[in-house]
């Protein structure tokens, strides 16, 4: 019951992290700025999905095509010339990463770790030590030994 809820601790601390991301983007880009073209608007947005890349690790959001951009601005800003909001920043920011999706290149390692290492491992033992563990112990502990140090390294 302790993990469940350490689990859920985590996600929350997550999400204020995501959105201490996003409020910090908005300052930096949008507080008090009155002149706006769209390609100012567009590095905005790729600056800020590349600071979420950064915190979130092995999530990484694509790089959104224009019209997408375009369309969410549209879509969600209220009032042609005035101040782009918070709150409107966080919907067009969700309805582009929603729209462009999310890479697999964090899943892609996972599987390469979980399935290589012990693989390897097994080579290793096999040329080296061939007698000293059997591998129906082997196999298995390396296995969740390479789970836990990936659990541990915040990469699962």
């Amino acid at each position: 019951m302790g993990q469940i809820l350490d689990k859920f601790g985590n996600k929350q601390k997550k999400e204020q992290e995501v959105m201490g991301i996003i409020d910090k983007c908005y300052d930096k880009f949008f507080l008090n700025t009155e002149t706006w073209n769209k390609a100012n608007f567009y590095h905005a947005i790729c600056q800020t999905l590349e600071e979420l890349n950064k915190k979130l690790g092995s999530t990484q959001f694509r790089v959104p095509k224009t019209s997408t951009i375009e369309e969410a601005y549209q879509k969600h800003h209220r009032g042609e010339g005035k101040e782009l909001k918070k709150e409107e920043f966080e919907k067009i920011l969700q309805a582009v990463i929603l729209d462009s999706g999310v890479t697999g290149i964090g899943a892609k390692d996972l599987v390469l770790y979980i399935y290589g290492v012990p693989a390897t491992a097994l080579l290793l033992k096999k040329n080296l030590a061939p007698n000293i563990f059997p591998n129906s112990i082997f196999i298995p502990a390396i296995t969740s030994a390479t789970v836990f140090l990936l659990a541990k390294l915040n990469k699962i």
